[in-house]
């Protein structure tokens, strides 16, 4: 049966649609991870992913009656645009039942092939439904995206490619998984060439169809998928694709969200390519790997097997990053509610780099901070920090890995003061973004005036903007306007500004 695979691998049509990939060396990955890496860049396929292969082997190898009834798939949308650019090389008329939770650049980009496009359900499962209707209605042939031999076979391609540009057999190789059909197909081949080589499958924690039919012993469906990688948003593994994972695969791990985002920059950062989440998956897990297992000096590669990903949600990688690099905390810490108490905390963070603050006034008592910071990764770099903090008097909770503080609480930190605020004057400041320049603006400050919000984040550019607000005793307004004027940052005052009436202006007590 494997001799039966290598030769349907060796003998599968891709190349009338898709490219020979290279098999890039990433140095900063290798520098980092004190291993020899290389990625297999299928993102750089004609339509931004590996799955033309399997689509177009399949569409190919149909009879021409099959041909001529036209060809119906499921797919998030990677599976889609390989079965609707095969349709239009060969002539044959497509209809992709999508999901429509699938990015909206999918989408557009099978419809540009010439295919028709349903949207139906949020997950694969509920499309591919659909798509089993319209074969009985319709008489159309089912292409599946991942549990056929035709379709795995020309996955396998990748493996194919991989063994005759590697330098030498690697030491490990780590492949994404979403229905396991590149997996199935990638390791299939190599376990036959490079029978040492370890294989690595990796999956997303909310979408590990895959490891979780390992662990069971048979085929197991989840009650949800995530949809972060919406490549690999599958809930049940194909039948045949586990039966070769199982063979042929020496592991399946699953990577978090925030990892997946670190995985994102690890590829910009080596290659200038922003990959998919589901894109990104095999690097992420390799890093996983690496440090889990303390590997050093072995050469491995990592599929980047896609690069179809919305504009906006760059937005999100770019927020979830650092955390899944290890590279920024987030800490809740209560200090003192008093004039110079929030100086005083910034001088004990030192002089490592604040990400975020986000502060308001509660009462007279104590205030509660919400702090993103830098801090070195894989390292008890954060435990110090927070013992010393503790050490020094101040209440903190480690809030890094709280999804929903990440996800919504550092956006609604504060709301409208109390009654009991007082006056408060509220500027907005404009700052250079580079180390120093908040605690300048604080310590330019002093003592003298308390701080009753305050809001910054950074988000890469060029200028940090906070938003701060003062609570004023009688006569200090002139003398907050000169402290203002001396430390030199632009600023504007937001008091009358309608939002801050709306959402932030003190509480005015109901009348009797």
């Amino acid at each position: 049966m494997p001799d039966a695979y290598i030769k349907r691998i060796l003998n599968a049509r891709v190349y009338d649609v898709a490219k020979e990939t290279p098999l890039t060396e990433a140095p900063l990955m290798s520098r980092n991870l004190g291993n020899r890496v290389f990625l297999k860049r299928e993102d750089l396929q004609p339509v931004f992913s590996f799955k033309l292969r399997g689509a177009y082997n399949k569409m190919v190898n149909l009879d021409e009656a099959a041909r001529a009834r036209g060809v119906v798939a499921a797919s998030a949308g990677n599976h889609a645009q390989g079965v609707a650019l095969a349709a239009q090389k060969l002539g044959v008329r497509a209809k992709i039942v999508m999901p429509v939770t699938t990015p909206a650049i999918k989408v557009d980009a099978v419809r540009n092939l010439g295919a028709k496009v349903v949207l139906h359900g949020d997950t694969y499962d509920a499309a591919a439904a659909l798509a089993n209707e319209l074969v009985d209605a319709e008489g159309m042939t089912f292409l599946h995206p991942f549990d056929d031999p035709d379709v795995i076979a020309g996955q396998g391609t990748v493996g194919v490619e991989l063994s005759r540009q590697a330098p030498s057999p690697l030491d490990y190789v780590f492949v994404c998984v979403g229905g396991g059909g590149l997996l199935a197909g990638v390791a299939t081949y190599l376990r036959y060439v490079w029978p040492e080589t370890r294989i690595i499958g990796v999956e997303p924690e909310d979408a590990a169809c895959v490891r979780a039919a390992l662990d069971k012993g048979r085929r197991v469906r989840l009650k949800e998928v995530g949809l972060f990688a919406d490549g690999c948003a599958v809930a049940q593994a194909g039948k045949e694709t586990l039966r070769l994972i199982k063979a042929h695969v020496d592991d399946v791990i699953t990577v978090s969200t925030d990892e997946i985002c670190a995985g994102v920059k690890e590829i910009f950062e080596d290659t200038r390519a922003i990959a998919e989440p589901a894109g990104a998956l095999a690097v992420a897990g390799m890093k996983k790997y690496v440090e889990r297992h303390h590997l050093s000096g072995a050469t491995m590669a990592a599929t980047v097997s896609g690069a179809n990903t919305n504009f906006d949600r760059l937005r999100y990688i770019s927020e979830r990053t650092e955390i899944g690099e290890r590279r920024e905390a987030v800490i809740s810490v209560g200090i003192p509610e008093r004039a110079g108490a929030f100086r005083r905390f910034c001088m004990e963070l030192g002089k490592r780099n604040i990400t975020e603050f986000n502060y308001r006034y509660a009462d007279e008592r104590a205030a509660q901070v919400f702090v993103g910071l830098s801090v070195a990764p894989h390292s008890d770099d954060l435990m110090q920090l927070t013992d010393r903090l503790e050490r020094k008097g101040y209440e903190v909770q480690n809030l890094t890995d709280n999804e929903t503080a990440k996800l919504h609480v550092r956006h609604m930190v504060g709301g409208q003061g109390p009654d009991s605020l007082g006056r408060e004057l509220v500027f907005r400041v404009q700052f250079p973004e580079r180390p120093g320049a908040l605690m300048n603006f604080l310590s330019a400050l002093g003592n003298n005036f308390d701080i009753s919000l305050f809001h910054y984040r950074n988000h890469g550019a060029a200028y940090g903007r906070i938003l701060v607000g003062f609570r004023l005793e009688p006569g200090q307004r002139s003398a907050l306007l000169k402290a203002l004027s001396r430390v030199g940052y632009p600023h504007w005052e937001e008091t009358e500004n309608p939002a801050y009436a709306i959402y932030l202006s003190p509480k005015k007590a109901p009348e009797n």
